[in-house]
């Protein structure tokens, strides 16, 4: 529909938001009622764990229905699952000529209103943005962060508001006469703005960063970007969009990173770089040290020894990246970021990951008394499964790790297929299920299964097994599990879901069954 405005007060502003339940919907339903926004919204009738996060803030979801719209409602935003000439909705939100505005776009107008980082790349993003959220909440910022999922240390919530912010909102600002004058004051306090943007569809180009952190760059959304170049280009755009002088905060580990970085800079040489990483030079250079006491240990030149609590070295990559853009963040307030290391380092000891990433989802243990752990992540790319499991390797030393992996899209599986084949090298045992579609394809359009995947895997992993359904993939990981782990697992068992699909449902089905 557009670029659209967003009012200076929320306050009597009414938005409905089609498909409310969506993550990045969700967290913007808490920016909007924060902000003193009337709020109601329609999805499907399936729960997801983002009712919680409605409940609340006493919303619910309505069934979709013409009679949801009404004149006074003052904007719709909706989600790119549904489509303004199908949903019952946004055809009558049309009919009464009220603005619809995508959720990529709301979230763009609302990113005009502060200093904002836009946090992007194939991997991580989620990850990035919520421990640059965690360690915001150790810092004397005015900051609000808006991640792609529930974060543990954000309270459960998808996005973090600073205590200066809130203390604003509840009406500590000063002497304001009016509610517009005190959301006026609320708004310049809220000076900085993170969140987590998409590359899908160039969604990303909606927001307006001032300064951006990539995270990395490689092949990904075929259905979109039928090439590497392709989604490269997208990249470099969004880089371009940064204001002259603007702040790029890059991996330095990230080949297409790299790469892509350079093609930008070539195009504007006004833009400031900070590369992070082993392969970095400078303050935000990575030495990677043990890990101990399931603790990834490392060390940079400007925090010195830290530690976090999360598994995996592309999650120390991460968490070095949102070190980087908090002391951008810190510089552009006008203060000295080497005078917060320690609130730095803390605000990482207290990210604790977030809902579908490296999620603990629970604990059992079998008749021979092995300790069963029970993780769910949402790696689903292979580059992410292999890094993930490579860190639960590191993490879990000593238990036997099962992987129960669905993959999502008949398109990626097809395109990576030979990437996906190889990248369970860290399991003992690989069950792979049937394709988690999307609904932007036609599985009848393509050839390759889920079965294809695990003959393909089998070429490349000794132990590898496909059961379509959850069900069968249940009770053969419960015929694992009820197993003695044996000398070489004295830890154990892990067992990990992993993909973007639903099959986090075969660890609850085996954790009923155990």
């Amino acid at each position: 529909m557009g670029k659209i405005s967003l009012p200076e007060d929320f306050h009597n502003y009414r938005v409905h938001f089609v498909g409310i339940k969506g993550t990045g919907m969700a967290a913007l339903v808490e920016i909007f009622f924060a902000a003193g926004a009337a709020i109601t919204g329609s999805d499907v009738a399936e729960r997801f764990y983002t009712d919680e996060i409605l409940e609340s803030l006493k919303i619910k979801a309505l069934p979709f229905s013409e009679s949801n719209i009404t004149k006074d409602i003052d904007l719709v935003v909706y989600s790119s699952a549904y489509k303004l000439d199908q949903n019952p909705d946004l055809i009558a939100a049309q009919k009464l000529g009220v603005p619809c505005a995508l959720y990529t776009e709301a979230l763009g107008a609302y990113s005009e209103r502060a200093f904002s980082a836009g946090v992007c790349g194939v991997h991580g993003k989620t990850s990035t943005t919520g421990i640059a959220g965690t360690i915001l909440s150790e810092l004397d910022l005015n900051a609000q962060v808006l991640a792609g999922s529930v974060i543990n240390s954000f309270g459960k919530k998808c996005v973090y508001t600073s205590p200066a912010a809130t203390a604003c909102k509840a009406g500590n600002c000063g002497k304001t006469e009016t509610a517009a004058a005190a959301s006026q004051a609320c708004d310049r306090a809220q000076k900085f703005f993170v969140a987590e943007t998409c590359e899908y569809q160039r969604h990303f180009m909606s927001f307006c960063p001032r300064v951006i952190l990539l995270t990395s760059v490689e092949s990904d959304h075929q259905d979109y970007y039928p090439t590497f170049a392709d989604i490269q280009a997208a990249f470099v755009d969004y880089i371009l969009k940064l204001p002259q002088g603007g702040t790029l905060v890059y991996c330095a580990d990230d080949q297409g990173a790299v790469e892509t970085v350079q093609i930008a800079l070539k195009k504007r040489s006004d833009i400031k770089t900070v590369p992070y990483g082993t392969k970095a030079q400078g303050p935000w250079r990575l030495e990677w040290r043990e890990v101990k006491e399931q603790k990834n240990n490392f060390c940079t030149e400007a925090l010195g020894e830290a530690f976090l609590r999360v598994p995996g070295k592309h999650e120390v990559l991460d968490a070095c990246g949102a070190a980087a853009l908090c002391a951008c963040l810190l510089r552009e307030a006008g203060k000295n970021p080497s005078d917060y290391a320690e609130e730095i380092k803390r605000g990482l000891e207290k990210f604790s990951g977030g809902k579908r990433r490296s999620e603990v989802t629970g604990h059992a243990k079998n008749s021979f008394g092995d300790d069963i752990v029970f993780v769910d992540d949402y790696g689903h790319h292979p580059t992410a499964v292999k890094t993930t499991l490579a860190g639960f390797k590191d993490f879990y030393s000593g238990k036997k790790i099962i992987v129960d992996f669905m993959s999502h899209t008949y398109s990626r599986t097809e395109a990576l297929l030979k990437e996906f084949a190889q990248s369970f090298d860290s399991a003992d045992t690989v069950i792979l299920n049937k394709i988690y579609s999307s609904a932007r394809e036609n599985p009848a359009d393509f050839s390759i299964t889920g079965k294809t995947l695990a003959d393909e895997a089998a070429k490349f992993h000794k132990d590898v097994h496909y059961k379509e359904d959850f069900d069968s993939a249940a009770s053969f990981g419960a015929e694992i599990l009820s197993k003695k782990a044996g000398e070489r697992y004295p830890n154990g068992y892990l067992f990990v879901t992993m993909g973007a699909g639903d099959n986090w449902k075969v660890a609850q089905k085996i954790m009923e069954k155990l």
